[in-house]
């Protein structure tokens, strides 16, 4: 049976000692007042929830899963309604909301640490809600004032939950290609027609109310990506005072059984002339839906660092625990017959990657939270556009390269623990099965990878890039004199610089080969990744280095995190040499290829 504790100390530590996130946020005058012992508070109230309701549903819910009815209703695992109805009366989903709106106004930086905890303690039961706070965001900047009065104090209290509409049963990636309809019906409300698929928790009984927002094409619309307007389309339509009324023909056609997150109930949505309403303007309701796209993106990142941790601390306990074989430097627990296999250097190389990864991957989202705070809620215009421009071009890197490290850290975790990794008891394989679709919804890794160098990179020849890169350059420079920072300063310094000459390498090959572009595009967003986590990892190493020459009280902690720092600069860092001559390489031997030797 596996075990989940928030690890509020590292969380700490990256908030107020990486980040100084309470001066950060003390200087936007939305969080001028908000104090060390209020955030503590959230953080502690938020691990009793995560540990105490959440996790202990986690495996039950697996075994269970959702139940489809065959009349469009689903049913979800014992205990999900429940924790969902403590979940809301508690105010969770309302921890970052406006306050206009019924929210409580933290910033974001909380609520990004909430969701970590809940995701490690149950993925397939927060996804109920997940996608609740997307849609609270694409209605935020879309929906008009009418539609914002209506929906959202609802979606803030938890009472409503939310969907995204998107994947047609012959198109995914390709949205130009779906079919679903929408009639004008008069009377400012439309008719929308069509079927959609895989739609996360497109019907549940957690909560009274589900609203879908839907894609789909006006009469006049354009072929392609260009003509698609997005709709609401709530399960019971409500009336002006936001009391349910007529059930709404949007029904689940069946329920998807699949390789993971069995607890939360993966969809296919029938709508047969269905009441919408338009969001934002017609035929740009991909703009709209991007908003919802972007912050779900953000938020898929934030479920596979939540799983990590979790396979983590279990991996961990069971290295310390179980008794197999001796040190190859001798006998380490004299007084068993076996040493612990945490003395045996493979099983510590598993152990430590995953470590290096999760806790980078921790770094990193907690900063780029703290940069959606600053583009929102600051006040100087140049920090805003500049944390806008670095949470674009971040986004995919969080997505992409958080969930493939995740996903690999759960497997080792279920190496770690041999045969008993393999089977259901002790819990390790849920979250290999869990992990693995996070690579691929809500835009496959490869996706990704296209967005960040096509769109992100290249597109404004390397604005977006520059303004990273040049945050990365002044943390160098500021060590360039500490001698005790060269180990780290160093590699930094030389991938910094290789990422810079890489991209002007495919920036010049791609000039009339486009395909440059798709071949170099996953390991180009790892090479990204490694330069954001080997920076996180050396700012994190400097002030470990300081804390242990103070002889700080909490010498254990800072000793394993210039450990693990080290760890990640010798043993996973130099993967990105590889990633190097990978782009070098070009896109000939993968396209040269005839389609028929296929």
């Amino acid at each position: 049976m596996p075990s989940y504790h928030a690890p509020l100390r590292d969380m700490r530590f990256v908030m107020f000692e990486l980040l100084d996130a309470q001066t950060v946020l003390n200087q936007m005058p939305a969080y001028a007042d908000l104090d060390t012992d209020t955030i503590n508070a959230v953080l502690e109230e938020g691990a009793k929830f995560a540990e105490n309701i959440a996790f202990p549903l986690n495996q039950s819910g697996d075994l269970e899963g959702c139940t489809f009815h065959g009349n469009g209703v689903v049913t979800t695992p014992k205990g999900f309604k429940e924790a969902y109805r403590q979940f809301s009366e508690a105010g969770w989903p309302a921890l970052s909301c406006d306050v206009n709106y019924g929210g409580q106004g933290l910033p974001r930086l909380l609520n990004n640490r909430l969701y970590e905890m809940m995701n490690s303690a149950n993925q397939a039961w927060l996804m109920y809600s997940g996608l609740s706070h997307s849609a609270y965001e694409c209605l935020m900047a879309h929906g008009t004032q009418q539609q914002k009065d209506l929906y959202l104090p609802k979606i803030v209290s938890g009472q409503w939950s939310g969907t995204m509409c998107l994947t047609e049963p012959h198109c995914g990636t390709d949205l130009g290609l779906l079919k679903t309809k929408a009639e004008p019906s008069g009377d400012g409300s439309f008719t929308i027609t069509g079927t959609k698929i895989f739609i996360t928790s497109g019907e549940h009984d957690v909560a009274e109310n589900i609203l879908h927002l839907v894609l789909a094409r006006l009469p006049d619309a354009p072929a392609g990506s260009k003509g698609i307007s997005l709709f609401l389309v709530p399960k019971f339509i409500p009336d002006a005072n936001g009391n349910l009324g007529e059930r709404n023909p949007i029904f689940a056609g069946s329920i998807e059984h699949k390789m993971g997150i069995h607890g939360n109930a993966t969809c296919v949505m029938n709508m047969d002339a269905a009441r919408g309403w338009l969001i934002g303007e017609p035929h740009k309701g991909l703009a709209a839906m991007f908003v919802m796209m972007n912050s779900a993106r953000l938020g898929v990142g934030m479920q596979s660092l939540g799983l990590a941790e979790t396979a983590h601390q279990n991996a961990t306990a069971y290295a310390k625990d179980r008794l197999q074989g001796r040190s190859m430097t001798g006998v380490k627990n004299p007084d068993k017959a076996a040493d612990p296999i945490l003395v045996h250097p493979d099983v510590r190389r598993m152990l430590l990657t995953s470590r290096a990864y999760t806790e980078a991957g921790r770094a990193l989202t907690t900063w780029i939270a703290l940069l959606i705070d600053q583009e929102e809620s600051g006040v100087d215009a140049e920090i805003k556009k500049h944390s806008e421009d670095i949470v674009s071009l971040l986004t995919p890197v969080v997505k992409a390269f958080i969930t493939d490290n995740a996903f690999e850290t759960t497997n080792l975790c279920v190496q770690v623990f041999g045969g008993h990794g393999y089977i259901r008891e002790w819990g390790m394989e849920q979250y290999v099965r869990d992990a693995r679709i996070n690579m691929i919804y809500e835009g496959t890794n490869g996706i990704q990878a296209l967005d960040l160098l096509g769109r992100k990179v290249l597109a404004d020849h390397g604005e977006k890039l520059s303004v990273f890169m040049k945050i990365i350059a002044e943390f160098i420079d500021s060590q360039k004199s500490n001698p005790a920072m060269q180990e780290f300063i160093e590699p930094l310094s030389a991938c910094l610089e290789s990422v810079q000459t890489v991209t002007k390498e495919i920036a010049i090959n791609a000039n009339g080969h486009p395909d440059e572009i798709g071949a170099a595009a996953l390991p180009y967003l790892r090479l990204v990744g490694h330069l954001s986590y080997a920076w996180m990892w050396a700012r994190m190493a400097a002030i470990a280095i300081e804390a242990i020459e103070k002889k700080n009280a909490d010498h254990d902690f800072y000793h394993a995190k210039l450990m693990t720092a080290r760890f990640y600069y010798t043993k996973l860092l130099p993967e990105s040499l590889s990633l190097i001559a990978v782009i070098k390489s070009g896109a000939a031997p993968i396209m040269e290829m005839e389609l028929a030797t296929f």
